[in-house]
């Protein structure tokens, strides 16, 4: 496979990062904090406004393979010096040819040069974004909770060393 780039994502992405996050709701349900019925009623405001940083915390990345989008992550400030990792998805047929390391790598270079600590949730039970997380360098916490309200599935949180 050629190689893959990252590059940040601002509100004239939308479309694509719309694209993108559908797809990644239908594709991983329990992967993320959000459903695909709650997203799939945004309008372009509020996928432009996702898009659009208010806080020196926000970023959103995008991953290209030969200038096709496969790839997605963002982050937003939730505790103090942090950075919640966010959005995280990989297309499934470019799964394992390094688009989730590059996006985590974008995303840690970013947050290092604003002096800003990673962190995100995994589900327990996702052993590829695990081990995945695990590779780039990501310590398990041992702090869980629900997946989301109403869920039985639980997320842990993982710490991004350093």
């Amino acid at each position: 496979m050629s190689e893959v780039w990252v590059r940040l994502a601002g509100p004239d992405d939308w479309a694509t990062w719309r694209d993108l996050r559908l797809r990644a709701l239908q594709d991983s349900p329990s992967a993320f904090g959000s459903t695909y019925a709650r997203e799939a009623a945004f309008d372009e405001t509020a996928w432009r406004d996702r898009l659009s940083p208010t806080e020196p915390t926000d970023v959103a990345v995008l991953a290209y393979h030969e200038a096709v989008p496969v790839g997605m992550g963002g982050g937003f400030g939730d505790l103090p010096g942090f950075v919640h990792v966010v959005a995280m998805w990989t297309d499934p047929a470019h799964r394992g040819h390094g688009v989730g390391a590059a996006v985590l790598g974008a995303l840690a270079a970013w947050a290092d040069e604003r002096g800003f600590r990673l962190h995100l949730d995994v589900n327990t039970v996702n052993d590829g974004a695990r081990a995945l997380y695990e590779r780039s360098g990501y310590i398990a916490t041992g702090e869980t909770r629900p997946l989301r309200e109403g869920s039985d599935e639980r997320v842990e949180r993982m710490v991004l060393a350093g």
